[in-house]
């Protein structure tokens, strides 16, 4: 794999060979990754892969024509032919007004920030191999567990490099670590399954694997005999596992092609209230060892945290330089792209702030709800807000978690869910979108 500066100078060559064949304008991003991926079963190996590639994207404009072409192939003759193309593109296709690199008065200047996204490492498939063993082992060890579906264990690095034709730049590498497993617990038709995962940017960040394999199991265990639920409103509490799934609807709402487009539920809502005042909703792409951490967005802007949410009220959108001009606004750094197509929006490391007490604190007063661990479907409208999934989890009855449920739907809307939510303390920063335990009242169930 290419270093940083080498992968930093693919892209700058082809914005330069872009520029003296007559663009107005062009940039370039390239990308490279190394993985090595062990899945074991039952105890024993099934599979050891690595995959490396890279590819690189180039994007020039003729006044506000524009157009990308991409290549994982590194020849430079090639290279030279993807210039031409591009060129070729950009002059059969239509006018964009809103078209254009970010403006330059933007863009990063000065040093990069460290955000510690790199350690070096580069484990073996031997240690790899070890560490999906013991994650399964641990999880198969729970008594109940029957069956295995698998473990495993990854380790890679990757390198995004970005430069454009008016002065910006850099590149940024990282490392990442996983282990994961999921089992069976029950008998014939009695059967259920679980996992569990984590994700690092450093190795010594991961916990140990029998933490999370012991972890997939006991989730597995606890789901068995599974009751039924009858229909109607109740309160309804998020794992932290799932309860990310809401903020990535917000994220989804508040992006500015959408609000440009006119397709969100939230197109109205710039400075109102719409989460409880105690909460609020943070970007930060600076923590160091984030799992979305970034210095630089995909157009060449900084990133900075955030509130999205503050206090309740939403502060904003995130817009790259084409929606921030349709909509009069100025980029936020949120710009974020592949090497094809033109840049869309991507929030960083989001977590939602401000909650207060334990889980059990915030379910002491239900006499009957459900406790969610897991949801199904993709019934979310992200124009009118309405929402609607298939899910399981646990019967909550005065106060207390009671026996496992499924096959039940629950439904609402974002807006009304957003201002229903509230949210206990235990927050932790493991995924890239981090809720604690949350709760919503009102919601519907149907069910049994």
């Amino acid at each position: 794999m290419l270093s940083k500066n080498e992968a930093l100078e693919r892209a700058t060559s082809l914005v330069e060979k872009a520029m003296k064949a007559g663009a107005d304008a062009a940039d370039a991003v390239y990308s490279c990754d190394a993985s090595t991926d062990v899945q074991v079963r039952l105890g024993l190996l099934e599979d050891v892969s690595r995959n490396e590639g890279e590819d690189i994207g180039l994007r020039v404009f003729l006044g506000q024509k524009s157009a990308t072409i991409s290549s994982s192939n590194m020849n430079p003759d090639l290279l030279a032919g993807l210039v031409s193309r591009a060129l070729d593109m950009a002059r059969e296709a239509p006018e964009d007004k809103y078209a254009g690199l970010a403006p330059e008065e933007l863009l990063f200047k000065g040093e990069l920030p460290d955000i510690d996204s790199d350690d070096g490492g580069d484990p073996d498939p031997a240690a790899l191999k070890e560490r999906a063993l013991a994650c399964e082992d641990a999880a198969r060890a729970v008594p109940g567990v029957t069956n295995s579906e698998g473990g495993g264990a990854s380790a890679g690095r990757s390198i995004f490099a970005i430069a454009t034709s008016h002065g910006f730049a850099a590149a940024n590498s990282s490392s990442g670590y996983g282990v994961h497993a999921s089992v069976l617990a029950g008998t014939g038709e009695g059967k259920e399954r679980d996992y569990d995962y984590r994700s690092a940017r450093h190795e010594s960040d991961l916990p140990a694997a029998e933490t999370i394999g012991k972890s997939a199991g006991e989730r597995t265990v606890k789901r068995l005999n599974p009751g039924s639920v009858k229909s109607g409103a109740m309160p309804i509490l998020f794992d932290p596992r799932v309860g990310g799934s809401l903020i990535g609807h917000l994220l989804g709402g508040i992006s500015g092609s959408s609000i440009a487009r006119r397709t969100s539920f939230l197109l109205e809502q710039l400075g109102a209230t719409i989460f409880d005042s105690s909460l609020s909703v943070i970007d930060d792409p600076l923590r160091p060892r984030g799992l979305n951490s970034r210095a630089f967005d995909a157009e060449g802007l900084p990133t900075q945290r955030s509130a999205l949410i503050d206090k309740g009220v939403l502060t904003g959108w995130m817009m790259e330089a084409a929606s921030a001009r349709q909509l009069g606004l100025t980029p936020t750094g949120h710009a974020a792209r592949g090497v094809s197509g033109a840049p869309g929006v991507s929030a960083s490391n989001v977590h939602l702030e401000g909650g207060s007490g334990s889980a059990a604190d915030l379910m002491a007063d239900i006499k009957q709800g459900i406790y969610i661990t897991e949801l199904s479907g993709q019934g979310v409208n992200m124009v009118t807000g309405d929402y609607s999934r298939g899910a399981a989890g646990f019967l909550i009855l005065d106060g207390e978690i009671a026996g496992a449920v499924s096959e039940f739907t629950i439904a609402g809307n974002l807006k009304n869910m957003f201002r229903q939510m509230r949210a206990a303390s235990d927050l932790e920063f493991i995924r890239s979108v981090n809720v604690p335990t949350l709760r919503i009242d009102g919601m519907m169930v149907a069910g049994a």
